[in-house]
Parts: structure tokens; C-alpha cells; sequence
């Protein structure tokens, strides 16, 4: 997924895009990026322990087939120094612990900082109830577009689904901006759509990317 950073002239395009989408529907439309939704450290931990385990294992039936003997203290000494060593490694180079987490993992992860971002940004109290959160945790390789229940009623979920793949598809040329853009004029439609603007609509969120 992208690498770049997003520049200032991208948080205006992406700003300028979401004024766009409600100047023609009463829904409102909230954009979060997050570079990461956990540390992954306690489960990276977890997943390089297991995982030395089962190698030592290995070792020391590799070793019983050659005839050659390790005292258990020994052996127990090698296992702890290895976990050592690689719980260091994972403390000092954070970038690797996501790619010892299970995919399931990471999304849940995600997708529980898009719920929690859905809340904390107010995006559930709109009048109407009709906010939508574009999500994207960089990290995780993963997009979510969260609706608020005066939406989600009369939406299917394959709408959002066709957003999220587009969202992703420019994530991964590294093209992040261009992808809000687009999902945000696509979200703009569907809301349009079904909550054309009325004389009287206020604003009631800020029009902006917000990065974590």
C-alpha cells in the first residue's frame, strides 16, 4: 500500500473534494488514514515464540537422528537465549512485527480503529445520522468505508464493497490520495442519491483528512 507521504497539496485536493460531495447531498463525509492500527508487539511476541519452539523442536530431533546428545539444560539454556534475542529484535525493529501477526489479526485490528475512529470523531452524531467514514490503516494493507445507520438501511454493502476496491487499488500503486478522492466522489453519489441536499444543511463535520 502507499509509502508516501501525503503532501500538503494532497490534503487540499482530498478537502476540496469532500466540499464537493456535500454541496449535494445532507450526508456528511469524514476521511481517516492511520499508518498503523496496533504495535504488534504482544502478538508478534506470541506468534516468534511459538515459532521458536517449534524450530528448537526440530532442532533437537535433528540432532537425536545424527546421535548426538544436548543436555536438557543446555538445551533449555539455547531455547531461552534464541526467545531472547528475537523478542530484542522485535523491541528494537518495530517494522517487522506486522509480518509475524496472521492477516486475520491485522484486519481485526483495523478494522476495530475504524469502528473506534467511526466514534471519537463524532461521525455517528450527525442529525440525521447519516455520516460516513472513509478508513485506510496503511500497515495493514486495509480499507473500510464505515455508514452510519440512517444510511446503512438503505445502501447495500457490495456500495461500499465497490468503494473500498477502488480505495485499495490506488493504495497500492501508491496513489492514496487519488484513492480517497475517488471514494469520496463515489460515497458523494450514493449519498446524493438518497439525501439530496436541502435548503438549511449545516456542516456538521470538518472537511478534511485526518492522519494517525
Amino acid at each position: 500500500m502507499a509509502t508516501r507521504p501525503i503532501s500538503p497539496q494532497d490534503h487540499e485536493r482530498i478537502a476540496a473534494a469532500i466540499r464537493a460531495a456535500e454541496a449535494r447531498t445532507d450526508g456528511e463525509i469524514y476521511c481517516v488514514v492511520a499508518h498503523a492500527s496496533d504495535d504488534y508487539f504482544y502478538p508478534a511476541a506470541f506468534m516468534a515464540t511459538l515459532g521458536t519452539l517449534i524450530v528448537s523442536l526440530a532442532v533437537a530431533y535433528g540432532l537425536e537422528a545424527w546421535w548426538l546428545s544436548l543436555r536438557l539444560p543446555h538445551f533449555v539454556l539455547a531455547q531461552l537465549l534464541a526467545l531472547a534475542c528475537v523478542v530484542v529484535l522485535l523491541w528494537l525493529a518495530p517494522v517487522l512485527r506486522i509480518h509475524l501477526v496472521p492477516r486475520r489479526l491485522r484486519y481485526k485490528a483495523a478494522h476495530a480503529n475504524a469502528v473506534k475512529q467511526f466514534l471519537a470523531r463524532n461521525v455517528h452524531r450527525t442529525a440525521a445520522r447519516t455520516g460516513v467514514l472513509v478508513f485506510v490503516s496503511i500497515a495493514e494493507r486495509y480499507a473500510e468505508v464505515v455508514a452510519d445507520s440512517g444510511i446503512d438501511g438503505r445502501v447495500g454493502q457490495h456500495v461500499w464493497d465497490g468503494a473500498v476496491r477502488d480505495l485499495t487499488a490506488h493504495a497500492g500503486d501508491d496513489r492514496l490520495a487519488d484513492g480517497f478522492i475517488k471514494t469520496i466522489e463515489s460515497v458523494g453519489a450514493v449519498l446524493a442519491e438518497h439525501f439530496p441536499v436541502t435548503p438549511g444543511d449545516v456542516n456538521e463535520l470538518d472537511d478534511h483528512l485526518v492522519e494517525i
